[in-house]
């Protein structure tokens, strides 16, 4: 299996299966002399940590990170830094009756296909399992982003049918509840539209929304360097992502150009915006503005609801998935849609550094 690599001058590859001992990356390009210790990382992880609230898996995960190579005396030394997090909490054995069995949506029948083997605990190398080495990678590119003085922040702005009021929209408020939500007044409906869900045997999916602020003009190549591509690619390799937006997205199709354009003013020595509707990018490179990026999460594959499959030899079946499952997998999403938008950013900033610098 190829393609395990994500990035260019700052760049990681994961390892590492669902019910293995322990997945971890590999993070290349990090300059020398960064402040980083495990707690830096760990600050991430935790907010990813699956068995937080009983809206999300019970799969208990310490996710404690372990840096093996690359950091010295606290700082990094340029050198290639490795990071492990060791699995705990596996149950293989609420996987044995699909190990012949293709679970609908899911990467089962396509792997079988493709490799001819498949780690059917999980899902092996296609489990969201695996985006925690994304975040821990991403940990290490926000202490890029420092010099740069950029922020992220991500939110889930849409469960199912149901969106948040962004007339109410409050970054404090997400971190006070289990939904990372930033409507206050939309999470005790969410709670309740997710039981009812959970309880049917069902799932849902989720439109979240990662926002970049400070990043500076000039991130960014035309034509086939283009930052909202790259953060395109990066929201789309995350699992269960099936759209992403950057800006108004779809929506620009149903404005005229005179309400799409984002027009300009001179402010002091340099522009200001009138508007976002660009997402922060213009012809693939940074306006100076805060970049918006949306990615919509398909509902959970693995549920309890009876569905139709077919086995490896032929049969049909109906298939039940058991096992530990969130009943909206776009709930953990958030973090990890912030450490792809970091890792993006954190490659592009280098890159930048290198040609302009």
């Amino acid at each position: 299996m190829s393609f395990n690599t994500f990035g260019r001058v700052f760049r990681f590859t994961t390892w590492g299966e669902s019910h293995g001992p322990a997945i971890g990356c590999v993070v290349d390009g990090v300059p020398s002399r960064l402040s980083l210790k495990a707690e830096d990382i760990q600050f991430w992880m935790d907010r990813r940590r699956p068995g937080q609230s009983k809206f999300t898996t019970q799969r208990q995960e310490p996710d404690a990170v372990e840096i093996l190579s690359g950091v010295f005396d606290g700082q990094t030394t340029g050198t290639p830094i490795s990071l492990m997090i060791r699995n705990v909490d596996q149950k293989s054995k609420d996987y044995g009756d699909i190990a012949e069995r293709f679970r609908p949506g899911h990467a089962d029948y396509t792997y079988h296909m493709k490799y001819g083997i498949r780690d059917y605990r999980g899902g092996g190398r296609s489990s969201a399992r695996e985006t925690a080495s994304r975040v821990a990678a991403g940990a290490v590119a926000r202490k890029v982003l420092e010099a740069a003085g950029v922020k992220i922040r991500g939110a889930l702005v849409q469960m199912g049918e149901l969106s948040i009021d962004r007339r109410r929209w409050d970054w404090d408020e997400v971190e006070r509840n289990p939904f990372w939500c930033p409507d206050a007044g939309m999470v005790q409906t969410f709670e309740d539209y997710l039981l009812a869900i959970r309880k049917e045997g069902s799932s849902v999916g989720a439109i979240i929304e990662v926002v970049a602020e400070g990043v500076p003009v000039g991130w960014g190549a035309p034509i086939y360097g283009k930052l909202d591509a790259d953060l395109a690619s990066a929201m789309m390799s995350i699992n269960a992502v099936k759209a992403v937006e950057i800006g108004d997205g779809f929506s620009a199709a149903t404005l005229r150009g005179e309400q799409n354009a984002d027009e300009m003013r001179k402010s002091g020595g340099g522009v200001a915006f009138q508007s976002n509707h660009a997402g922060g990018i213009l012809g693939g490179i940074s306006s100076g503005q805060p970049v918006v990026v949306r990615f919509a999460v398909k509902p959970t594959s693995s549920i309890l609801t009876p569905v139709q499959s077919v086995t490896a030899s032929g049969e049909e079946v109906d298939l039940i998935t058991k096992g530990r499952h969130d009943p909206c997998v776009g709930i953990r999403a958030v973090p990890v849609g912030e450490a792809m938008m970091a890792c993006v950013l954190a490659d592009h900033f280098m890159l930048h550094r290198a040609q302009q610098g």
